[in-house]
């Protein structure tokens, strides 16, 4: 299992001025060892209450918050990461455990008692969770990411475009998706990461780019777009 405890600050920009900034970067900092010439895609299973608890105590902005989310790079992928994002106060915990596909299948079903083969106390803690609290998939969420990263203070950067998503569907394996976009497509989220403090000459390349402090996560975009086509 897998556990980071960092601040994280969100930015919307243009895909433009994001291309332009990741090149700055890529000169001072190291890339992804998955970027390619066009970054690595990432998709998102995201699970909430019947009563859309995570969702609404993002949008109420609540100190204390999470979101529990299944990832994955690659529909033929033989496993999945289960994932939690805690926010408390300025930083983010987040804590991740690899689970095999068939695993992952089961918990798309709602079937969490798969977490209890696992013995990390972070998967019997999940499983707690979303079976006392009626967790349910809500929204697949996928997108295009570049990815930076300097080993001081754990700073990692990361600019996300293409942003599409899903409520008809919940099987992150599939290769069809019925998606539709959550972002216009000229615009980008940057995200940059770290823990204590940013590094000055980094701070400095990002501050040159055009952008502006954005607050509400992919999930939110998902579900925001939907509900506000339903009424």
């Amino acid at each position: 299992m897998n556990e980071v405890m960092r601040q994280e600050k969100k930015y919307l920009m243009t895909i433009a001025d994001g291309q332009k900034l990741c090149g700055l970067l890529g000169s001072v900092m190291t890339e992804d060892e998955h970027n390619g010439d066009s970054g690595y895609r990432i998709r998102s299973l995201y699970f909430d209450t019947l009563q859309e608890s995570d969702y609404n105590d993002k949008i109420d902005g609540l100190e204390l918050r999470r979101k529990i989310r299944l990832r994955i790079y690659d529909p033929n992928a033989d496993f999945a990461m289960l994932e939690e994002k805690k926010k408390e106060g300025a930083y983010q915990l987040k804590r991740s455990l690899r689970i095999s596909r068939a695993d992952a299948e089961q918990l798309i079903k709602c079937n969490y008692s798969v977490l209890l083969n696992y013995d990390k106390p972070f998967a019997s803690e999940l499983y707690g969770i979303m079976q006392s609290r009626c967790y349910r998939p809500k929204a697949v969420v996928d997108y295009q990411r570049r990815a930076y990263i300097a080993n001081e203070n754990h700073i990692r950067i990361t600019l996300d475009h293409h942003i599409v998503a899903t409520e008809a569907g919940f099987n992150i394996f599939s290769q069809n998706l019925n998606q539709y976009p959550v972002l216009d497509q000229f615009n980008a989220i940057l995200e940059v990461k770290y823990n204590g403090f940013l590094l000055s000459h980094i701070k400095s390349l990002v501050n040159t780019a055009d952008r502006s402090e954005l607050s509400v996560s992919k999930y939110c975009l998902a579900r925001s777009a939907v509900l506000k086509y339903q009424y």
